[in-house]
């Protein structure tokens, strides 16, 4: 799929792909001297290989390559042609002919070559009898391949590492028992590329364990010592969990005491032997015992646990007098407590717990014979709660052209309250005859081309104007004008042209509308695997009507590709109008014409890439474009070898994303790498200047954490404390920049993220895997965002590139996620397989009329490499899709990846529109929805991880936006968001009614104009008389004239020294005043001052 990767020498990966290398192994080798069957001789120290006896000796490193080629130090050659002789002590029988190896290049030196074993070859060693471990690597850096072994009878099944991929292997308790190993090989496609040879050392046995179950409990063990150990090492696990280490004893001990164990729990025991190189030998038979005296009752529950959070969260309950202790669970709001911590006292504090999250507490009592049921939960609710800084924009109302009429919809925002409701009126005249509070749509059978709409709210029993005078849409599209950049020609004289790729949207100005940032593409971008010139790459500004606000022109010093330009467009200063950030360089010029660093300088080599020169990260003004501030991009480029070529592929590969890290204002992040080294760095913008906030590098972190990004991002709260994480593909990066958890699943492609699955507390990843070696032959995972635990997974055997996830079958609770690996499936949010054919795995989209997620997806015209944008409904009951939407004369972007330009809440209720390029690129066309829906959300706007995933759409292969919460068949209603929104609300003119009863200074609308109540009014209607109750102030579009006076209008009322404008002239009143039209006597109240 992409180049392979070159790494240092002195680097050896456990897994190793060109595409996504895990953490280096360091070796510290001593000479090796291989004299016949002196193997024991060949000692290499090693840390942290995949060997259950601690691997800290290799006691044979045979590396299976052409011959000749140069070997790692401490390694032995095992060429096609080295034959078994008894000389010799190992090698092949029969031998092969001398051109079945290849040599990749590209990966560490015992892996970057390999023999083509077949079925047939036998691999001889003579070895001591023993029990040993094998680790076969095997792979290929460019092809697919498929291996396995069987050594002395006992088998290691054949795997596909996937294309790229190279992985090592273990098997465990090989015997030798007559002098020699004898290994053959298996599989469909069998890559033999090293093979590591370990000796056991002899084990201890009859272990045996006695709890001494008192008040302070003891466990006492006994085992008889195997000969020629160095020492012993004792493992624990408690309540089946995981065993660690808790006693290094010396080689002459037979027992031990441990002395760190609580009452009423069940303990598993495990005794090695120690080499004298350090490493293990395989664990005794495991010893279970439980500290319960099983004489004695358990102690009762706690009574009455009571909770005080006036100074953090302390507990306190009624103890029962048999308890000796007591143990304190803490959990999520909704999820499973775990032990936090034990007391022997009837009360305690907790000293961690965080005041932005919510917790829930039970206790439990522990005494000498066992332990009581826990206490009912108590629930303690967040503390603090933050608000989000947030962009206020309107309702964004719709009218389009239906077969059934028009449609009309509009937003529910993120402020309204919850009782709502509206009223639609078409030409003045209200078509509702009761407030609508079941949804935000309506189809009008009587509307036609002509019709204009307006929608108001009534809340309290009060209604307003909601929305402005609609016309109707000429279908269900509107196209945004676009300004093509002229085509050009490379340095090298090749000509190319441009078309709109990826957009943003955001408010760019403060008018409460978004406005949309376009990304131009050149038809010579290149992905970074591919060498060659490309032509600049622009990011425009579009208001709705067409106007360009701006063009920023990025520069011959940034590549044009799908990975290298991620932009951001987003409100990160609160001022109200949005700023655009991205990677810049010496040459770009901004909106206004002005150009950063060298305007002269072009860093490209004669392959096209750009590998030397500065980068930066530019914030640009919202209305202007102009540069507001510039940076060195974080982190730098330096070595393009250190990220895992030397050709400029993966040194260039980029992500961004925007998240509130301290949960209530916006940073930047902006990534460099995710096959190799990654590294993540968080900005924040005050209006004047970028600052950083952290900066993640896997360099510093630990090498485990290399390699572990996706082709995208996601942000969401994946732990509850109100403030984001950046999930990095497999691994996930804490609001403060550490590492959360990583999965060490390796690289991938798609990912979503979103509570999938109501029935657990908090959130799910769905994602795709590409080595398989990493991910331990799984195509997908469905996992906790919180911990990384992996819930399900779709098996595989290699690479897949696609999955999606959301909720199309309603038979089944929460959400279903399908990938395309070998094994395709459907699998419910509870890891049920619903069904081996699956839909498209590309993009998501909501757009009927139930809460189902509809397929988004493109037919793709492979020769002119472009698709049609479709959405079509699963049908779960036929297992097939059916088209319920084709965009017609637009086309989906990026090739088979085929997403369209932008996908989000942008009109009318809350489903989505799809943003798509005409075929010309001479607009963007928006696509709405006009199927009725009977179901009312907020606007997914307002969601903030459904914003801020609309952000970062355009990063990388594009994915879908999700919300934080469950949508789908069965949903609750979510809370309504908390925003601090960057402006005021500005509220809609009282709609009047004849229904309602007026009071004196009271103002309506009406018939397009203002009007104040005199006096008590019901049942007058305003403007049917110049002397009743309503006094007319003006037109509702324009309430005030611009030289600080009133408008004139029969109905008004002026007293003297007002001012008012009739016919653009200013009149100020000599005395009371009302019906008398200035200037219609000299003699009457009005004399003229002015013009206006």
């Amino acid at each position: 799929m992409l180049s392979p990767t070159r790494r240092r020498d002195d680097e050896v990966p456990v897994h190793r792909s060109r595409h996504a290398t895990p953490p280096p192994v360091h070796r510290r080798t001593r000479p090796q001297a291989l004299v016949g069957l002196a193997l024991a001789a060949a000692l290499t120290a090693t840390a942290g290989l995949a060997v259950p006896a601690a691997a800290a000796t290799t006691d044979l490193l045979l590396d299976f390559q052409c011959a000749g080629n140069p070997l790692p130090d401490g390694w032995t050659e095992v060429a096609p042609g080295t034959g078994y002789t008894e000389a010799r002590g190992f090698g092949l029988s029969p031998t092969l002919a001398s051109s079945a190896c290849r040599n990749r290049g590209e990966l560490s030196r015992e892996d970057r070559d390999f023999v083509l074993a077949t079925t047939s070859t036998r691999f001889l060693v003579d070895l001591p009898d023993g029990v040993y471990s094998l680790a076969l690597h095997s792979g290929d850096g460019i092809a697919s391949s498929n291996t396995g072994m069987v050594a002395n009878g006992v088998t290691l099944d054949a795997a596909s590492p996937g294309s790229g991929n190279v992985t090592m292997r273990v098997l465990d308790g090989v015997p030798v028992t007559d002098g020699r190993l004898e290994v053959r090989f298996t599989g469909s496609s069998i890559r033999v590329n090293a093979l590591e040879v370990y000796e056991a050392v002899p084990a201890p046995s009859g272990l045996t364990a006695t709890a001494h179950v008192t008040p302070d409990p003891t466990v006492d063990l006994s085992w008889t010592a195997a000969e020629g150990g160095e020492g012993h090492r004792v493992q624990r696990s408690v309540g089946g969990g995981p065993a660690e280490r808790v006693a290094d004893l010396p080689a002459g001990a037979t027992s031990w005491t441990d002395t760190a164990v609580g009452l009423a729990h069940d303990y598993t025991y495990t005794v090695t032997a120690v080499g004298a190189s350090g490493r293990e030998s395989v664990p005794t038979e495991p010893v279970e015992v439980t500290t319960v005296d099983t004489s004695v009752a358990p102690p009762s529950a706690p009574a009455g646990v009571a909770v005080d959070t006036s100074d953090g969260v302390t507990l306190a309950w009624e103890p029962d007098a048999a308890a000796v202790v007591h143990e304190i669970y803490r959990g999520r709001l909704g999820g499973p407590a775990e032990l936090l911590a034990t007391t022997a006292d009837a009360g305690w504090t907790d000293g961690t717990a965080e005041p932005t999250r919510g917790y829930s507490y039970q206790v439990a009592a522990v005494g000498l014979g066992g332990r009581s049921e826990r206490s009912a939960p108590v629930d303690v609710p967040a503390r603090v709660e933050l608000a989000r800084q947030a962009e206020r924009i309107g309702r964004n109302p719709v009218a389009a052209s239906s077969p059934d009429g028009v449609y009309v919809g509009w937003a529910m925002l993120g402020d309204d309250p919850d009782d709502v409701a509206f009223h639609v009126y078409r030409d003045g005249e209200r078509l509702t005859d009761e407030p609508l509070t079941g949804s935000t749509n309506l189809v009008d059978p009587d509307g036609d081309a002509t019709s204009t709409y307006r929608v108001s709210t009534v809340v309290d029993g009060t209604e307003r104007w909601a929305t402005g005078e609609l016309g109707v849409w000429d279908g269900q599209t509107l196209d945004i004008p676009l300004d093509r950049p002229a085509d050009g020609t490379t340095k090298d004289g090749q000509p190319y042209t441009y078309s709109a790729n990826d957009a943003s949207v955001a408010d760019l100005d403060g008018d409460g509308a978004y406005e949309y940032v376009v990304k131009w593409y050149p038809s010579n971008a290149k992905d970074n695997s591919l060498s060659g010139y490309t032509g600049s790459t622009y990011l425009d500004a579009y208001e709705l009507d067409g106007t360009r606000l701006w063009r920023i022109d990025l520069g011959v010093n940034i590549r044009s590709g799908a990975h290298y330009t991620q932009f951001q467009v987003f409100d990160y200063d609160g001022d109200g109008r949005a700023e655009t950030i991205v990677r810049t360089a010496d040459g770009t010029v901004d909106g206004t014409g002005e150009v950063i660093g060298d305007a002269d300088a072009d860093f490209r080599n004669s392959s096209g890439y750009v590998l030397s020169g500065p980068e930066y990260l530019t914030v640009f003004d919202g209305v202007t474009g102009a540069a507001v501030d510039t940076v060195d991009y974080v982190p730098a480029r330096g070595s393009v070898g250190a990220w895992g070529d030397s050709y400029g592929n993966r040194v260039d590969r980029f992500l961004a994303g925007t998240a509130y890290l301290d949960g209530q204002t916006p940073s930047a992040i902006f990534s460099r790498g995710y096959y190799t080294r990654s590294v993540v760095a968080a900005f924040d913008f005050d209006g004047e200047h970028l600052t950083r906030r952290w900066v993640f590098d896997s360099d510093e972190a630990g090498s485990e954490h290399a390699g572990q990004g996706n082709h995208s991002l996601s942000v969401a709260d994946v732990d509850g404390d109100q403030r984001d994480e950046v999930v990095f593909g497999s691994m996930t990066l804490d609001d403060d920049g550490t590492v959360l958890h990583n999965t060490r699943l390796g690289h991938g492609d798609a990912q979503h993220v979103s509570d999938f699955d109501p029935s657990r507390p908090g959130l799910e990843v769905f994602s795709v895997h590409e080595e398989m070696g990493a991910s331990g032959n799984r195509g997908a995972t469905f996992r906790d965002a919180g911990s990384g635990e992996v819930l399900w997974s779709i098996p595989a055997t290699s690479d897949t590139g696609r999955g999606a996830m959301g909720d199309i079958d309603p038979r089944h609770p929460g959400a279903e996620g399908w990938a395309n690996p070998t094994e395709r499936r459907v699998v419910a949010a509870d890891g049920e397989v619903l069904s081996t054919t699956i839909p498209a795995a590309n993009f998501l989209t909501w757009w009927d009329g139930d809460l189902l997620r509809e397929i988004g997806d493109h037919d793709f015209d492979r020769p002119a490499d472009v698709g049609v944008p479709t959405v079509a409904k699963w049908d779960w009951e036929e297992g097939r899709s059916v088209e319920l939407y084709r965009a017609e004369g637009t086309s989906t972007s990026n090739s088979t990846k085929g997403n369209v330009a932008l996908q989000a809440d942008l009109f009318g209720d809350w489903r989505e529109e799809i943003v798509a390029r005409t075929q010309d690129s001479s607009a963007l066309r928006i696509s709405t929805t006009v199927i009725p829906t009977e179901h009312r959300l907020r606007s997914l706007m307002s969601d903030s991880q459904y914003r801020l995933a609309v952000a970062w759409q355009n990063t990388g292969y594009n994915q879908p936006p999700h919300p934080s919460y469950f949508l789908g068949d069965g949903m609750t209603t979510p809370d309504a968001p908390r925003p601090a929104y960057t402006t005021d609300a500005v509220a809609g003119n009282v709609v009047w009614s004849e229904d309602a009863t007026y009071r004196e200074g009271d103002v309506v609308e009406h018939d397009g104009a203002l009007y104040s109540a005199l006096w008590h009014t019901a049942g007058e209607t305003p403007g049917t008389t110049s002397w009743g109750a309503w006094a007319e102030t003006g037109p509702a579009a324009d309430p005030a004239p611009a030289c600080d006076a009133a408008w004139w209008t029969p109905s008004a009322v002026f007293t003297a020294g007002d001012r008012a404008v009739a016919d653009g002239t200013v009149w100020e009143a000599r005395w009371w005043t009302r019906n008398q039209q200035p200037g219609a006597s000299p003699w009457g109240p009005w004399q003229e001052v002015g013009s206006c």
